[in-house]
């Protein structure tokens, strides 16, 4: 007779379909909550042919940068982890009656819960003629290997879509020393995160760089070129000759295997889910852009980290929920800075807005505000981004405004309100790749962390994007301050 201690123990097995960001930071989230008498075996299917990598500095790659530069693991860390883990083993069917997973080469692989990480693909508009050689797509690190080989051969080339990633896309042509254009539809640059006034400034500053800017053009066919390879026949008449085409018009959800397999989609695709990131099947997850929650598709990489940390929680039995994410940003795209904060398009009934622009430095920033002119609301910011950590703690925390919002954006001159970082809450969120709060710096403080270094290493705070950095400083040398003070004021009373 077997005792209970001589039992086999039952695995139970969690498959992981997607090695992108999200889909890594799901399994670094539940390596990290299992514990040693937990019978939890992880498995990873990448589609591509190396584990996951950073996609938020691609671009990097160009300017640098290697592939082992921009991986988040490796082999032998997932082998520390005790992950199973295969490259180029893309799913191609679920048996949700049987649960397991089946990959193109043939493998059945079982499961108890799935976590459907596949991501999202560039949208690639249905252009006469998209399908021609040197006509490609700027997403995975493959991509930049041909599109690096065709600048070889070429001297133009020309960016389908003048979005946050077309502008990506864009650096990336000018850094291969390609002469560069980017065409976009709409009559402004960046139309879902900055306003009119924004793109107008946007654009300027990007043409001065040298990039040739191209709005309210819509593409009718490709043709071969006279003078370059291809021709882009506009709906105007117009044409532009290009040796490169590189489309960046937007991404769509890969939920591909949920629409083969009857999980709920959403009108205009993406998988949906609850708050707990389940899909219409229990047993089944879904994270990051392949996901639609509250029929919304969040498409920067903290979200679907929040995303990731909810479903490892749900699947390790405690109750965290995804109630949705602010799609603030700050970045810099060849070399411009941009910000854009909440309502920024002021669309929020009885809003208010401040606007300060100074042509001559290339400086625009615009502020929203509530109608009793005390609550932050959004923000654009083109040209100099230093106020947007206060920026975004007023509005995240719903902090009271100072009696004259427009300081806040106009120039310093000695009267500019200085949100102290005593003002933000424990809750107040500072580092939003990685969900790091105010509360979490301290903790590591009061844990032995004495440097900004240290800190980083215990919360990973900034290592997302990096665009935290500042204010994680802030908050940490205020608490590294208040130490010093407790100490001296410990000295001296022990002395009388």
């Amino acid at each position: 007779m077997i005792s209970n201690n001589q039992q086999l123990i039952k695995k139970h097995k969690v498959v992981v379909v997607g090695n992108g960001m999200v889909g890594h930071h799901f399994v670094e989230q539940l390596t990290q909550l299992r514990t040693a008498n937990q019978a939890i075996e992880i498995t990873v299917l990448s589609a591509e042919s190396r584990l996951a990598y950073d996609r938020v500095h691609l671009s990097e790659y160009f300017s640098g940068k290697t592939a082992q530069d921009l991986a988040m693991t490796d082999e032998k860390t997932y082998q520390d982890w005790d992950i199973n883990f295969q490259t180029n083993a893309k799913v191609v069917d679920i048996d949700r009656a049987n649960k397991n997973v089946v990959t193109e080469s043939g493998q059945v692989i079982d499961y108890d819960k799935l976590i459907l990480a596949t991501g999202s693909y560039p949208f690639v508009p249905p252009i006469p003629g998209k399908d021609r050689e040197h006509c490609l797509v700027y997403r995975t690190i493959d991509d930049l290997d041909a599109i690096q080989a065709s600048a070889n051969v070429s001297k133009v080339g020309v960016v389908i879509g003048g979005g946050l990633l077309g502008l990506e896309a864009a650096n990336a042509l000018t850094h291969l020393g390609l002469k560069t254009h980017v065409v976009e539809f709409a009559p402004q640059l960046m139309g879902v995160q900055i306003d009119a006034g924004g793109g107008r400034l946007l654009k300027d500053k990007i043409e001065a760089l040298g990039v040739e800017v191209h709005t309210s053009k819509a593409t009718s066919v490709i043709e071969d070129g006279n003078k370059c390879r291809y021709k882009l026949c506009f709906s105007d008449h117009t044409v532009l000759e290009t040796d490169l085409i590189l489309f960046s018009a937007g991404i769509r959800p890969y939920d591909n295997l949920a629409r083969s397999f009857d999980l709920a989609l959403g009108e205009r695709g993406g998988i949906v889910i609850n708050n707990q990131c389940q899909t219409s099947d229990e047993n089944i997850y879904a994270i990051g852009e392949c996901a639609l929650w509250n029929n919304f598709i969040f498409g920067l990489v903290a979200p679907g980290y929040s995303m990731a940390k909810v479903a490892a929680k749900h699947i390790m039995g405690a109750q965290e929920s995804f109630t949705g994410a602010d799609m603030s940003t700050k970045l810099k795209l060849m070399g411009v800075e941009v910000g854009s904060i909440g309502d920024a398009h002021a669309k929020t009934p009885g809003a208010l807005t401040y606007t300060y622009e100074n042509q001559p430095k290339g400086i625009y920033k615009k502020i929203v505000i509530s109608s009793d002119k005390r609550k932050m609301l959004g923000a654009v910011l083109i040209g100099d981004t230093s106020d947007y950590d206060s920026l975004l703690q007023y509005m995240l925390n719903a902090i009271d405004l100072p009696k004259s919002p427009a300081a806040l954006i106009l120039p310093t001159s000695g009267e500019k309100p200085y949100l102290s970082t005593d003002a933000l809450p424990d809750t107040a969120i500072i580092c939003a790749c990685n969900n790091v709060t105010k509360a979490d710096i301290i903790n590591s403080i009061n844990h032995g962390a004495s440097t900004i270094d240290a800190v980083i290493i215990s919360t990973k705070a900034s290592t997302g994007c990096g665009g935290c950095a500042a204010l994680l400083k802030n908050v940490a040398d205020t608490e590294f301050k208040t130490r010093v003070v407790d100490i001296k004021k410990d000295l001296c009373e022990s002395v009388f």
